[in-house]
């Protein structure tokens, strides 16, 4: 069962509760300090960055790129 994070409206107070997934009621859920309505508390999830291109050793620098040859004029034409 997942856990989720309440927040009450009248203190304040922050706590958790086991709820089931089918569980969609959340006028249900009250306060155990005071007694008032809690509403369910949101938060960012964290992104893992994985695989080559995230890291700055990944990425080339302008001194280590080699240039490319110039092709020369081809003198045997004329």
């Amino acid at each position: 069962m997942p856990v989720y994070e309440y927040k009450c409206k009248n203190c304040h107070y922050r706590f958790e509760l086991k709820l089931c997934f089918n569980s969609n009621d959340d006028s249900i859920v009250t306060c155990p300090k005071c007694g008032s309505k809690a509403n369910r508390v949101f938060s960012p999830v964290p992104i893992i960055f994985k695989g080559s291109g995230f890291y700055t050793t990944d990425v080339k620098r302008a001194k280590d790129k080699t240039s490319k040859p110039e092709v020369e004029p081809d003198s045997s034409k004329h």
